[in-house]
């Protein structure tokens, strides 16, 4: 009986150490197995880590290689868009180079331009002074021929007082008081279509001064009146217009002031004296002057006639075709 319960009281104590060892061997082995897990997962982790990097390396390679493509490319564009650059200045410096020259060029060839036109300008004024002076020469031929042809028939007993309509004679000529406003020019227009000119004086019996009675000054506008002295040439020297130059003078005190005020035309004032004035001033009245006509003595009974017209008599008419003609 003692025995038998010293055995079972053994045997408690082995069967606690083998509970004991047991449970120390599973924990062990859960601890292992914890270990071997964490291992594991540690194992996962840093592979995918390393497989995350490799990655990210590939990727940056790509993106470095990349970077680099794009930066040499720009490097490249850069550099073509300096030697585009650099051409464009180029070609802007020889655009400005030849924009020059054309400039210079164009200002030379204006220059010749402007002398060709100053010349054909010297030329057309030239050939037109030519021209006046060959037409004022001719009418002062045809003048004095028509003057000996009269002293011829005044000696003959011809009378020479005859003048058209609204002319008034005087001194073997035929005078008209024109009225309305005009330039000098209109008004030497306006003598030539009534086939006179513009009076010229070259007599004191024709303007006395001082005189009342001067005939001119009777007739003529007290406002002024165009007459036919003007200045053509840079010499300041006057000239009427039948082209003989000035031997009498009535000038008013002062005048006349051309040379420094350019007043080219020449005028009658009321008193009689001269004033040269503007040729483009419009006066109200003006004077022509034409040789009269000459008519033989009633005895002769013939119609020959002398004047600036002697194709037509006082009437306008035409003569016979026996009278003789102004030469």
């Amino acid at each position: 009986m003692e025995e038998g319960q010293y055995s079972e009281i053994e045997e408690l104590p082995r069967k606690r150490c083998c509970r004991r060892g047991t449970q120390i061997l599973l924990l062990g082995l859960v601890t292992a197995a914890l270990w071997a897990g964490l291992l594991t997962l540690l194992l996962l982790w840093h592979w995918d880590t390393t497989q995350s990097l490799k990655q990210l390396e590939e990727r940056a390679a790509r993106n470095v290689s990349q970077v680099s493509k794009n930066l040499e490319r720009h490097h490249g564009d850069q550099m073509a868009q300096k030697s585009q650059s650099t051409q464009i200045s180029q070609d802007l410096e020889e655009l400005r180079a030849e924009q020059q020259r054309l400039k210079s060029q164009d200002s030379e060839m204006s220059w010749n331009l402007n002398g060709l036109q100053a010349d054909l300008s010297s030329f057309k004024s030239q050939e037109l002074n030519e021209r006046n002076e060959a037409s004022d020469l001719l009418e002062r031929l045809r003048e004095e021929v028509t003057k000996l042809r009269m002293e011829l028939q005044v000696s003959r007993g011809f009378v020479c007082n005859t003048c058209p309509e609204k002319w008034i004679n005087f001194q073997r000529k035929c005078y008209y008081f024109g009225k309305g406003t005009k330039q000098w020019v209109h008004a030497r227009y306006a003598c030539d279509d009534m086939e006179g000119q513009l009076v010229s004086i070259h007599s004191l019996e024709e303007q006395p001064c001082p005189a009342p009675q001067d005939f001119l000054t009777k007739h003529a506008s007290h406002t002024g009146s165009w007459i036919g002295l003007r200045n053509l040439d840079l010499k300041g020297e006057f000239i009427w217009v039948d082209g003989s130059h000035v031997d009498y003078s009535n000038w008013a005190p002062g005048e006349p002031t051309s040379r420094s005020q350019g007043e080219d035309c020449v005028m009658m004032q009321g008193s009689g004296h001269w004033n040269d004035a503007f040729c483009d001033r419009k006066l109200g009245a003006w004077v022509c002057d034409r040789l009269a006509t000459c008519t033989p003595p009633a005895s002769e009974g013939s119609a020959e006639s002398v004047g600036p017209d002697s194709r037509r008599g006082p009437d306008g008419r035409l003569p016979a075709p026996s009278a003789p003609l102004h030469s």
